[in-house]
């Protein structure tokens, strides 16, 4: 009888009590380990309810969530040579752009799109960190110039969120090669008299940061981003001293003159409003009277037939 009880119905009530909860359904904040549900954590743009921290955001999602009506145009890239260097290390370069593919549903490393913010025309170019660690390849370098003479053709603002580790080793000096092509391209916008605002995220490294990440005339940032060249533990191990805290830090790099404002990522829109419309010379939004990203177009009301048919005889 112990051995039923104890055994046997447990057993069975379990078989019929089980429910299958898909593993999508919760995440783990990285900074203080609470548990998230995803519609949440969705709904407040990837950033933690319980410490703030922002997560990462992919580069459609902030898309999205910048443009008026979530609406936007991608702008198309022209390709790059696939291989140039017969690259192989663990594996095959094509091969990891092929899981780097899969994983993201992304093209590349880097996503350009037009569209309206503030019911004003902008420019958006966009770093996705988890392809292949938003690396600066060929593609990038192509992608940031279509996106300079796009704005330069629309007479628009260009708006970069930077997000890299840093120059794509399987590429090369090709690689390396994007960092005086995205300056010039930066140049080319200065010589239109069109804004040019970045927004560094975590993390921006590397020869993204020695070029266009730092090349902005307004220079904001996530909470918290590391912004950096080489990473700290590189420099503490070569100067064999502690650094400060939050060294490399967004808040560090404030107050030491490198950024010109840290804004939270639920408040970036707004911003950007704000900065575009001062530095183009329209006029200043009023609160509440622009469209949000989630919100629906209004459709004009149609006529009744009674009153067409009115009109018709009135003529």
């Amino acid at each position: 009888m112990n051995w039923i009880s104890n055994y046997v119905r447990p057993t069975i009530n379990s078989l019929f009590s089980r429910r299958e909860v898909p593993e999508n359904l919760w995440s783990k904040c990285p900074e203080c380990g609470t548990m998230l549900f995803h519609r949440e954590v969705a709904d407040n743009l990837n950033v933690c309810t319980s410490c703030d921290h922002h997560m990462a955001l992919g580069a459609r999602d902030r898309l999205a969530a910048l443009f008026d009506h979530s609406v936007f145009t991608e702008i198309p890239i022209p390709e790059p040579i696939a291989d140039p260097l017969n690259f192989r290390d663990q594996k095959r370069y094509p091969d990891r752009m092929k899981a780097a593919q899969k994983t993201t549903s992304e093209k590349e490393a880097m996503l350009v799109g037009e569209g309206k913010i503030g019911d004003a025309p902008v420019v958006v170019a966009v770093q996705d960190f988890s392809f292949m660690g938003g690396s600066m390849g060929m593609y990038v370098g192509n992608a940031f110039i279509a996106a300079a003479k796009r704005a330069i053709n629309r007479k628009s603002p260009l708006i970069v969120f930077a997000a890299a580790g840093g120059a794509r080793m399987q590429e090369g000096i090709l690689s390396l090669m994007q960092m005086p092509r995205t300056t010039v391209a930066v140049e080319m916008l200065k010589e239109a008299g069109l804004p040019y605002i970045v927004v560094l995220t975590h993390p921006t490294t590397g020869g993204v940061t020695a070029s266009y990440a730092m090349l902005g005339d307004v220079q904001i940032s996530e909470p918290n981003a590391l912004i950096c060249f080489a990473g700290p533990r590189v420099i503490q191990q070569t100067l064999g001293e502690n650094l400060p805290e939050g060294f490399q830090r967004a808040e560090y790099l404030l107050d030491h003159g490198m950024l010109d404002r840290v804004t939270h990522r639920k408040q970036m829109r707004e911003e950007l409003i704000t900065i575009t419309r001062m530095l183009m010379g329209q006029s200043a939004a009023i609160k509440g009277s622009l469209p949000a990203p989630d919100e629906k177009p209004v459709e004009p009301a149609k006529e009744e037939p009674a009153k067409k048919a009115k009109a018709g005889k009135n003529k």
